[in-house]
């Protein structure tokens, strides 16, 4: 993706994220149809951009779809959703790429960080890059996990008070987006944050600064993050 359509990208994920947030504290779909908007703009950018047929024949669509979610009063409901799916998808790409022959995404990581592949790592980094990530597939699928039970129980609107039906014990709508839209990645940035000044004391010499592990993984090229899930 050139740089211009992921900073469009990111910023639609902020937008998103702050209109979400607006949207549940004030109960106002006129914020909840922004934000639908501004995650059908992040979701489908790429494929605009890179002129793919199936992002221009699911533009009008999901544009359509917002704007009938909008008008039925119901906009703010995908939003209870979008969290938990976000997530739960990042955590299934973790997971399913340690089954995969080219090895472990982290695993994959390391080894392009080192100008090597995966089978002819070090045994030690190969176990701590395995171990890592399972160990982010287990963190994003407990944080997606809590995002739905939240879902369920936040009022007004939550999923089980639009089926009618009360949990054992309820949250506000905003106490909810708290949670969602802002909190958990606060808790995916403070586990990055542990794991690197970890990783510095576990292998020592082979990160400098954040900064400069930062230089290092934008090095690795857009052929390299192209291709990355694939």
């Amino acid at each position: 993706m050139p740089a211009l359509g992921l900073a469009f990208t990111v910023a639609m994920a902020v937008a998103y994220a702050a209109l979400a947030h607006v949207a549940s504290a004030t109960q106002d779909d006129r914020y909840a149809y922004a934000a639908l908007l501004s995650l059908v703009a992040m979701m489908l950018a790429a494929g605009l951009l890179a002129r793919r047929a199936w992002a221009w024949v699911a533009l009008p669509l999901a544009l359509a779809a917002c704007h009938l979610l909008y008008r039925s009063g119901q906009a703010g409901l995908p939003l209870l959703l979008a969290p938990v799916a976000f997530v739960a998808a990042v955590a299934w790409l973790f997971a399913r790429s340690l089954w995969s022959p080219h090895g472990a995404l982290i695993t994959r990581i390391v080894a392009a960080l080192d100008g090597t592949t995966p089978a002819t790592l070090a045994p030690d980094l190969l176990a701590y890059s395995r171990g890592l990530t399972a160990a982010w597939a287990v963190a994003l699928a407990v944080l997606g996990l809590a995002n739905l039970a939240l879902a369920m129980v936040a009022e007004p609107g939550g999923l089980l008070d639009s089926l009618g039906l009360r949990g054992p014990v309820t949250i506000t709508r905003e106490q909810w987006s708290l949670f969602a839209n802002i909190l958990t990645y606060g808790i995916v940035g403070g586990f990055f944050a542990i794991e690197f000044a970890y990783r510095k004391r576990r292998f020592p010499g082979r990160h400098g600064s954040f900064a400069g592990f930062v230089r290092q993984m934008v090095g690795l090229g857009p052929a390299f993050w192209r291709d990355f899930l694939r």
